[in-house]
């Protein structure tokens, strides 16, 4: 994907929640366990990026989890809002705005995006601590907070 800034991008993460279970992908360029996610395209808003993404690193179709406000009228669509923004540097002069949200899949059945991803998988809670490479802080605290909040 190319950038659409050489200094920030706006970003979409995705932590979608099943049986009390989260799905990460184990990513190949980045060699870290993350949640479904990638950039926002310059024709798509970041909730159609969240769906795009989902389906093309997974093969499921998902539900996003979130409150969507009666505002849409001509001229303006209500779009659901990330649960969370955090904004996370990916080299020394390039970052990433991210839009993280909560989802429930609908349909489809997993896939393993072989080109980008090394391993995808559901882990309950207790299975975050053993994952190798060690998943970061802040993508465990979401995974916790979004299994919390979706249980």
């Amino acid at each position: 994907m190319a950038h659409i800034h050489e200094k920030i991008d706006f970003t979409v993460a995705i932590f979608v929640v099943h049986q009390n279970k989260i799905l990460l992908i184990h990513h190949r360029k980045l060699d870290k366990w993350l949640p479904l996610g990638g950039h926002i395209e310059l024709e798509e808003d970041p909730e159609q990026a969240a769906l795009r993404e989902a389906r093309e690193e997974s093969g499921l179709e998902v539900e996003l989890v979130g409150e969507r406000p009666p505002t849409t009228e001509p001229g303006t669509r209500a779009l659901i809002a990330p649960r969370f923004l955090d904004i996370h540097r990916i080299s020394a002069t390039h970052e990433h705005i991210g839009m993280i949200y909560w989802a429930r899949p609908k349909n489809g059945s997993l896939q393993l995006a072989e080109a980008e991803h090394h391993d995808i998988r559901w882990c309950a809670a207790s299975d975050l601590e053993a994952l190798q490479p060690a998943m970061s802080g802040a993508v465990k605290w979401y995974c916790l907070k979004a299994l919390e909040e979706l249980a």
